[in-house]
């Protein structure tokens, strides 16, 4: 039986699990039967500035039936609900690394108390099924309490960074204050952060406000020095997404999971909100 599983073979699900094999973990990629089938039979080819450009062989499935210590879910917001059709056991710990938060609410009503929130930061792209690009060094992976330690302990093998503790609400706004920020300002205007800049950090009250609500206490001025200290030519992935017309984009789940998290508990959020409508606008062609 596979010690980990990864659900999802896009870029993060991909990368991790490369550097898993790489570690000598036994890890299966689930995911879909054609995709499955090319990385079965071609490998999968990663570049990266962190662990060299190679090549490994993984095992990669449509649906996973072996028992297993972890899984970790590394699918998009929109394709959750399918993709968790593939899986036919129940793992011994869950922990998913998707952006937003609202995702939490579905999974604890399929894994109960298995379920521990995470995320990952990386900065990574599918070239193709069977190649991913890792396009900056750092790989970190928060994951809240109660913790997954054989999880962590393999990632912590495999060189990744594991940042362990806090409750679900602080480890998933933790990324999503400041990726929020990022992703909106940089989509709204199909341009990099450093156009951006200002719109980006104008956001970060509200969404540090909306987080509070949510039970967690996010520094502003943490998430603004976090925003200043990237590139100008930041960008997010929901810009790619929307600006290459990907119908599978993360809009809703990041920016509309934050407005309807301020509509809950009264907030007004009128530079999100804004943001929103932009992108949103883009999405339809306006």
């Amino acid at each position: 039986m596979p010690e980990v599983a990864i659900l999802g073979s896009g870029a993060v699900g991909a990368l991790l699990g490369a550097a898993l094999v790489g570690a000598g973990i036994d890890t299966m990629l689930v995911t879909r039967e054609a995709t499955a089938a090319l990385l079965q039979r071609d490998g999968l080819q990663v570049d990266s500035p962190a662990y060299g450009d190679h090549h490994v062989r993984i095992r990669a499935a449509p649906r996973l039936t072996e028992p297993t210590a972890a899984l970790l879910i590394a699918v998009k917001a929109p394709h959750l609900a399918a993709a968790l059709e593939r899986i036919a056991v129940e793992p011994d710990v869950v922990v998913p690394v998707l952006n937003g938060f609202e995702h939490l609410t579905l999974l604890r009503e399929r894994f109960g108390d298995r379920l521990v929130a995470g995320t990952v930061r990386v900065q990574a792209h599918r070239e193709s099924p069977t190649h991913v690009v890792h396009r900056a060094s750092f790989r970190t992976v928060a994951i809240a309490d109660p913790g997954a330690p054989v999880l962590a302990a393999a990632l912590e093998r495999a060189d990744v960074e594991v940042l362990r503790g806090g409750s679900a609400s602080q480890v998933v706004w933790a990324k999503l204050s400041r990726l929020a920020a990022l992703a909106l300002a940089t989509s709204a205007a199909d341009a990099p952060l450093g156009e951006v800049r200002a719109e980006a950090e104008a956001v970060v009250p509200e969404l540090v406000a909306v987080a509070a609500a949510e039970g967690a206490d996010i520094d502003p001025d943490q998430i603004v020095a976090e925003l200043r200290g990237l590139p100008d030519a930041a960008t997010s992935s929901l810009r790619g997404d929307v600006s290459a017309g990907r119908p599978d984009h993360e809009l809703d789940a990041i920016g509309g999971a934050v407005l309807r998290a301020a509509r809950r508990h009264g907030l007004a959020a009128p530079q999100t909100e804004r943001l929103v409508a932009r992108v949103a606008a883009r999405t339809a062609g306006g």
